[in-house]
């Protein structure tokens, strides 16, 4: 295992730790209806009567087997170790006494920042923490949408399910919390870059390939413009990254 492989493997760890944290010192204690495959899970409940944890660990297995599927079987073995360490992470944090007493607004808002950040750092490291977020990777993928924006797309259509259940005032409270997770990953997603942040245009005939790389490897978007060659008046596709 290489430099590279130790580094990510921490990463994804501390972010999954991180996540955990979320889920036991917030989520959980004051009923937060926040996005997530647990969230789907307890939203589905009601209308389907499917148990929520065969339903939320079927749908995390799908995810999976999609993710290696679409994004590579690297991908999905480091998506299974996040997979795997998040219960061992809350079932040792459900011991810890929760020292954190606030208002269940500011609750939804710590949940959703200090998740979001532990799901910004997994997704760096070229991960995935699985369930929800992996729509997110494949979507962007294939459309170029920021995986900021569709992780609060998903997860806003996931809380929107269990108003009828639970109530306009929980639905609000998993907004904030989607939000702000939403904003948290965005902000490590593009941490380092700021005023050093280039784009860089590329001419080439295999701006296919180019394009899927930069998908796969660097995990941003691309923008395909129509170009023209000076001297031939050729037409050129051109990757602006």
């Amino acid at each position: 295992m290489n430099k590279k492989s130790v580094i990510n493997f921490l990463m994804v760890l501390a972010g999954t730790f991180l996540l955990s944290m979320s889920v036991e010192f917030f989520i959980l204690p004051y009923n937060i209806l926040s996005g997530g495959v647990a969230g789907l899970a307890v939203a589905f409940e009601p209308f389907f009567h499917i148990d929520k944890t065969l339903f939320a660990n079927s749908a995390v297995i799908g995810f999976l087997i999609l993710g290696a599927v679409i994004l590579g079987k690297e991908f999905a073995l480091t998506t299974m170790l996040s997979s795997l360490a998040y219960p061992v992470f809350n079932n040792l944090l459900i011991k810890v006494p929760n020292p954190i007493t606030v208002d269940p607004i500011l609750a939804a808002l710590y949940a959703g920042l200090l998740g979001g950040t532990g799901i910004g750092i997994v997704m760096r490291a070229g991960s995935s923490t699985g369930g929800m977020d992996i729509p997110a990777l494949i979507l962007h993928k294939f459309t170029g949408v920021q995986i900021s924006v569709l992780v609060i797309i998903i997860d806003t259509l996931t809380v929107g399910l269990g108003i009828a259940a639970y109530g306009i005032n929980s639905a609000l409270l998993g907004l904030v919390s989607v939000f702000a997770s939403g904003f948290a990953i965005g902000k490590v997603l593009s941490a380092g870059q700021g005023a050093n942040a280039k784009s860089v245009h590329i001419i080439s005939n295999h701006w296919e390939e180019l394009r899927d790389g930069i998908y796969q490897e660097l995990n941003r978007g691309v923008t395909i413009l129509d170009g023209r060659g000076g001297f031939n008046s050729e037409a050129k596709n051109v990757v602006l990254v």
